[in-house]
């Protein structure tokens, strides 16, 4: 007997099914209120909420509603791949098989909807991780503006697990937040750093 096809709505829930595997990835970041660490999940929803209430400091034309769907997808990856702490060392190999690993991931989990959808949410990860629009820098810039402004309701955070300079913190993340945010980085960088200079008194 010939099995039915997947249907359309089979194929999307086995995608949503799928995603929840995102709330297992811990990362290093911790949450306000709590010594336990936030999870890929939660880090997503937090930095598409940042894009939606921060979307006054987007770049002019700057399509909003595409920031939100790239920060609810550009980590989904990592169900796979798994997170990669922004102050973790890594050498340029271990960054190429971990990019290699990310783009299989994206492919496989992308590829669990129907066609359309899955072409449509690849293309969106691809433009998030190529940097190269306005919209990718933006939500770039976001991805890399929440974990700092946890780490100082945490008391440094992964800050001080990771012993990180400002100097260290300014070439990982400042400029990541600048390129596609700069009004955020304004506010930002001087409150790292006074924050940075309490921790080291």
């Amino acid at each position: 007997m010939t099995q039915p096809a997947t249907s359309r709505l089979d194929a999307q829930m086995a995608f949503l099914m799928e995603a929840d595997r995102l709330k297992s990835v811990e990362r290093a970041s911790r949450i306000t209120g709590s010594l336990r660490r936030e999870n890929s999940a939660e880090h997503s929803w937090h930095a598409a909420l940042f894009a939606l209430t921060l979307a006054d400091q987007a770049p002019e034309g700057c399509d909003i509603n595409k920031v939100i769907a790239m920060l609810l997808l550009h980590d989904l990856v990592e169900i796979d791949a798994g997170d990669a702490p922004v102050f973790a060392a890594q050498d340029a190999s271990a960054k190429a098989a971990l990019e290699a690993r990310e783009a299989a991931a994206a492919e496989r989990i992308f590829g669990l909807l129907p066609a359309d959808q899955a072409a449509h949410f690849l293309a969106i990860w691809h433009e998030f991780e190529a940097n190269d629009s306005a919209e990718a820098r933006f939500a770039k810039s976001l991805d890399r503006f929440v974990p700092p402004n946890l780490n100082m309701a945490t008391g440094g955070g992964s800050w001080v697990e990771y012993d990180v300079s400002y100097d260290t913190f300014e070439a990982r993340v400042g400029t990541k937040v600048n390129h596609g945010a700069p009004g955020l980085w304004a506010w930002l960088a001087p409150k790292v750093r006074d924050f940075m200079r309490g921790l080291r008194a």
